[in-house]
């Protein structure tokens, strides 16, 4: 290993959080990011942190993904599922022979990164706090939540504690877990209700609140931790998402604590939509579905799981992205009409 700088591949949301507090302690952190105004900004005025977690800016060192230059150790990949493969080749040839790219992403990305580096080059990761980009150098940090390391092996490496010990600047409570895959697919089933919420013009703790539609949203989860049961995984909780109560065996009881849980934590945060919904409604542009709920269902059709609920979702979200269908509770009225 070298003394090369830390990359954030995509300095959003993600990779502007948690890079700007790596850079604030000291860090030797290089930003990069297609979005000019966003690099000249950072270089600039440095990056700005807003929000009830934090508030500060740091000067930082970035620059676009066509003028990076050198090799380096570690990379951390926190662009958008569907940029994923344009993102790794193009940092492919900056990657040292024994350096790493860790997945920072919402999904199942590490096998795609694999595909393309190598599976010793890639390490897995979990994420759920709530961030957002405010515009060129700033990054509104709505919430603390869970962050995860792990290789995809579930081996314990030096190289996880490294990148354990730079992910804890950031989140105190940082996990290195040696079941990484418990912990992302039990998040594909989160990722299914935020699916849901950002189909309507509402707030996630609106629409999880909603008694008439817990029956949907119930059933949407509990598909897609099926595929995870036939897989075999143990499935891993994290604030605010209970997988146990969506999995074949939950009560009634155990999945209206779920239900709750969730709505607290929503209520109690001042990020109040999704990602997916903010694509939808403020950044006008395609959500990760084809990346995060596609896979899914996928492998639910190799594990014979039958998932009717998520595909016809996945169809209504792509009506909504191409303006064929508002943003409204009436979708979820939609995909209640498909439970018979």
């Amino acid at each position: 290993m070298t003394n090369s700088p830390i990359v954030i591949w995509g300095s959003g949301a993600i990779g502007g959080s948690v890079g700007a507090f790596m850079a604030r302690a000291g860090e030797n952190v290089l930003f990069v990011d297609r979005v000019a105004d966003h690099v000249a900004a950072m270089n600039e005025t440095g990056l700005r942190i807003s929000g009830p977690i934090a508030e500060f800016t740091t000067p930082v060192r970035a620059v676009t993904d066509d003028a990076i230059e050198g090799t380096f150790d570690t990379v951390f990949l926190c662009v958008k599922g569907q940029d994923t493969v344009a993102a790794v080749q193009a940092l492919k040839p900056h990657l040292a022979e024994d350096g790493c790219v860790v997945s920072l992403q919402n999904g199942l990305n590490e096998p795609v990164i694999a595909d393309l580096i190598g599976v010793e080059r890639t390490v897995g990761a979990f994420i759920n706090f709530g961030a957002d980009y405010h515009g060129a150098g700033h990054i509104f940090y709505g919430g603390r939540s869970a962050v995860v390391v792990g290789e995809v092996d579930n081996s314990i490496r030096p190289r996880t504690e490294r990148l354990h010990r730079l992910l804890k600047i950031f989140e105190e409570n940082a996990i290195l877990t040696d079941n990484i895959s418990g912990y992302l697919w039990s998040k594909m089933g989160y990722i299914s209700l935020l699916f849901a919420t950002a189909m309507v013009d509402a707030t996630i703790d609106e629409v999880m609140a909603s008694e008439p539609h817990r029956p949907l949203l119930e059933a949407l989860a509990r598909e897609v931790m099926s595929v995870a049961e036939a897989k075999g995984l143990t499935l891993e909780g994290f604030d605010p998402y209970e997988p146990s109560g969506f999995t074949k065996d939950a009560d009634a009881a155990a999945t209206r604590a779920a239900f709750e849980t969730m709505v607290d934590y929503r209520n109690r945060s001042e990020k109040r939509h999704s990602g997916m919904w903010r694509d939808i409604a403020v950044r006008k542009r395609k959500t990760e579905v084809n990346q995060l709920l596609v896979p899914m269902v996928e492998e639910a059709g190799a594990q014979g799981v039958p998932v009717p609920l998520n595909k016809r979702m996945i169809e209504l979200v792509h009506d909504i992205e191409e303006g064929r269908r508002p943003q409204s509770w009436d979708n979820l009225s939609v995909l209640e009409a498909e439970m018979g």
